[in-house]
């Protein structure tokens, strides 16, 4: 340890507290003169303080359980949160959110982890004098500061590749060029075909490592991956024999997020269509991978999710999926325009893997500062 440090318990520097048992977000009032805070967050408004800004906060419960916040106004912490208010002379609030950051905090439960404020008063830390606490905060602030800069220009650069792949799909799906027509689904290709209903299918009919049946939960941006632990025997798929899929087939999900569509490729020929999911069937008329470009793209997500309805489970029909209307260019200019959007697709997904690279080393040098910083060597 470095000199000037010395080891203590939470329990010794800083008055841990329950936040107020009595109070929930049922509490919280509109306009309130001060901050809320819950076990979610820094998260409501409410008509009286409890506590002095710069007081860190820790989440004892639920889904950001473990995690410190740091309110730079007076606040009111509710129930399920655990207040950490320093002692005079031993440590700075804002050096304490930034230890209790960076270390492991004792957790209690699997299922819906909790911590116990008598873990908290007991944990050990390491704590150098005041003034080494304020040259060291003073260093991370800096620093902090410059990466969410750099960081909120990575993630911005990401959802920037991304609307410029949208647009150049929305103008691409809504020009009409000479030779384009207009039509719907159900006549550009060879039909919609549902899925099994859930009465041709039973729990004992589902085997290990036989034939997929491919749901929405299977299809992914990238294709299709099944669950080879929840398939059917041969037996079984010939009996459903009219939901088998083939190459150049399009399985696109009926119920849940709108527009989750992939290509039937050789390496799924043959599985079967789930009961969540509709097949489209090809045609002479229409390129496949233009037809799952075009139902990928977030202009006719929107115009499914408008047909499904349903706020909590849309659900859409074969007849509106059929009647969907589009404008077809000729066969091989859909094969032109597929390959121009595969490509600025590849070359959109290069850039993604970029920012997400230096949003990934950004989070790394933020660790190994705090590293550094508490570990005596910053």
């Amino acid at each position: 340890m470095k000199k000037g440090w010395t080891t203590k318990t939470l329990g010794e520097i800083c008055v841990v507290d329950w936040g107020n048992t009595d109070l929930t977000k049922s509490s919280y009032v509109e306009n309130g003169r001060y901050l809320a805070i819950s076990a979610a967050g820094c998260d409501g408004r409410i008509g009286h303080k409890e506590h002095e800004k710069c007081t860190p906060v820790l989440s004892a419960i639920g889904a950001q359980c473990g995690r410190m916040f740091f309110p730079e106004e007076d606040f009111t912490a509710i129930k399920n949160t655990i207040t950490l208010t320093p002692r005079d002379g031993t440590c700075t609030g804002r050096f304490l959110y930034q230890l209790l950051t960076y270390v492991e905090l004792p957790k209690r439960g699997a299922a819906q982890p909790f911590i116990s404020k008598g873990d908290i008063q007991t944990f050990q830390v390491s704590v150098p004098p005041l003034s080494e606490q304020q040259r060291i905060v003073g260093i991370l602030d800096e620093a902090f500061d410059g990466l969410a800069i750099a960081t909120a220009n990575a993630e911005q650069n990401l959802r920037n590749a991304r609307a410029f792949f949208e647009s150049h799909l929305q103008s691409v799906f809504t020009q009409r060029g000479k030779g384009w027509m207009e039509t719907t689904l159900s006549e550009a290709t060879g039909g919609v075909l549902t899925g099994p209903f859930g009465s041709l299918l039973h729990k004992s009919d589902y085997i290990e490592g036989g034939i997929p049946l491919v749901n929405p939960a299977h299809i992914t941006e990238t294709g299709i991956e099944p669950d080879f632990r929840k398939t059917v025997s041969e037996k079984t798929a010939r009996q459903l024999s009219n939901y088998i899929m083939r190459e150049g087939d399009i399985v696109i999900g009926r119920r849940g997020e709108m527009g989750r569509c992939a290509l039937v490729t050789d390496a799924e020929d043959g599985w079967l269509c789930g009961t969540g999911s509709f097949f489209i069937k090809p045609s002479g008329r229409c390129e496949p991978r233009y037809l799952v470009r075009f139902l990928r793209s977030d202009s006719c997500k929107r115009r499914l999710e408008r047909l499904a309805g349903g706020a909590v489970m849309p659900n859409l029909s074969n007849t509106d999926l059929g009647d969907l209307h589009l404008y077809l260019p000729p066969v091989d200019q859909q094969k032109t325009i597929v390959g121009k959007i595969d490509a600025l697709y590849a070359e959109t997904q290069r850039l993604k893997s970029i920012y997400q690279q230096k949003l990934a080393a950004l989070g790394e040098l933020k660790q190994s500062l705090l590293h550094e910083a508490f570990s005596g060597k910053l």
